[in-house]
């Protein structure tokens, strides 16, 4: 018989060890979080864009990547509302001359759907232009100063200098032009804005105040100095002025783009590969996106201006309202889409075009036909426009220096000063001030 055996192996913890069992659950509560990590399972294994596994992952933390190709640049959603649109126009302006009805219904809807396609088709051209841009190989702070500041702009440019062709017949259409501009950076700086804000309050890098927050404000004081002199007209030297500085700035930011890069490092970026189909589709999206542009502007200036006619209002008043808004809207959609990713890129995109509508979209305007204030006009943008515009700006960037921080009340407040302006310009029209 073979004898006992003292010890026993013992599979788990002992319970007379108490001391153990206080020692274990002390570094349990302790290290709780490591012992988590360390207790997960780890992945043997990633799965490769290409279908391959590997043992290293290629992306690294909070990093995106996203492989784009025809399917994904033509938007077949974007594709088809912007060609619905347009045979919508085609479709009521050739009725409307079959029939002989010169209806306002008619012309409302026109103009409706001329600004709808004009939206459609600078997203189209912005982002084609984008694709063009990394194909080529620009760093994305160049891509963000130069083309998406111009491409969200693009509305105001095409609709300013379509007016301004039309001077020399109509010379209210200069009003329209200087209106839909002022009206446009009115619209940004406080509908816009304040919407942005009430969305999602937004911080405020001290660098954004002191380099585009001032020069914004510097833009929009030297084109009011412009307008207010030389018997109140933007001659084509001036206008020339205009286009000059805001190449100097841009030459100034691509100058300091590495510091800038420095700044904008901690931002989110996304790394978009095309295929070998990509130029194609980026080159047709140009392509498609500013004949669409250039076709909208030309309609919605011409049946803008007949509505203004018939509804006895001025020019002025049409382009600061339904021009201004409209050809906003790009800035509010990325503006939106920015802040909801928290990214600073809600507020450089409203204050770049900011920049970009004083200086370089009316300086174009000038450049084909100097603009002078009409009569009928002077008043309204004189006393009400400019003024309101200078003050929404200076109100803008107080807000912004104060915490480097934008709270919802102060978006509230931004979005009543534009509809103090909205009131201000109901009563002129009705003849209450400066009859």
């Amino acid at each position: 018989m073979p004898p006992k055996r003292r010890f026993h192996t013992q599979r788990q913890p002992s319970k007379r060890c108490r001391r153990t069992l206080r020692t274990l659950v002390v570094a349990r509560y302790i290290h709780e979080s490591q012992i988590n990590l360390l207790c997960e399972p780890l992945p043997l294994f990633d799965k490769r864009h290409n279908g391959e596994e590997g043992g290293n992952p290629r992306t690294t933390m909070g990093s995106k990547e996203k492989v784009m190709g025809i399917p994904q640049l033509l938007h077949f959603q974007t594709s088809v509302t912007t060609g619905a649109l347009f045979l919508g126009i085609l479709a009521l302006t050739f009725g409307s001359e079959n029939t002989g009805s010169d209806s306002m219904i008619i012309t409302l809807l026109i103009a409706l759907l001329a600004l709808g396609l004009l939206i459609f088709s600078a997203d189209f051209f912005i982002e084609g232009a984008k694709g063009l841009a990394r194909r080529g190989g620009l760093p994305e702070v160049v891509i963000g100063l130069t083309i998406v500041s111009i491409g969200t702009s693009l509305p105001e440019i095409l609709v300013s200098s379509t007016a301004a062709m039309e001077v020399a017949n109509t010379p209210e259409a200069a009003d329209f032009a200087i209106g839909g501009i002022l009206g446009s950076v009115f619209v940004q700086i406080t509908l816009i804005m304040g919407i942005v804000v009430v969305n999602k309050g937004l911080k405020i890098r001290e660098s954004w105040l002191k380099r585009d927050g001032l020069i914004m404000l510097l833009a929009v004081l030297i084109l009011s100095f412009f307008l207010m002199t030389d018997q109140h007209t933007l001659t084509q030297i001036e206008s020339m002025i205009l286009v000059s500085l805001y190449g100097f700035y841009i030459g100034w930011l691509l100058f300091r783009r590495q510091e800038i890069l420095l700044e904008e490092s901690s931002m989110e970026k996304v790394d978009v590969r095309g295929s070998n189909w990509s130029i194609a589709a980026y080159l047709i999206m140009v392509v498609i996106g500013l004949a669409f542009a250039v076709f909208a502007a030309n309609q919605l200036v011409e049946y803008a201006a007949t509505l203004a006619i018939k509804l006895n209002v001025p020019q002025a008043i049409v382009g600061t309202t339904v021009s201004g808004i409209g050809t906003s809207l790009p800035e509010l959609t990325i503006a939106l889409m920015a802040a909801k990713r928290s990214q600073g890129v809600a507020i450089g995109t409203l204050i770049g075009s900011n920049i970009t509508d004083p200086l370089l979209s009316i300086g174009i305007a000038g450049l084909i036909h100097p603009l002078q204030i009409s009569p009928a006009g002077f008043d309204l943008i004189v006393y009400i426009i400019i003024p309101f515009t200078i003050f929404g700006c200076m109100v803008c960037l107080i807000m912004m220096r104060t915490s480097y921080e934008f709270k919802k009340w102060e978006g509230y407040t931004l979005i009543g000063i534009y509809l103090l302006f909205i009131l201000t310009l109901e009563a002129y029209n009705r003849s209450i001030i400066f009859a």
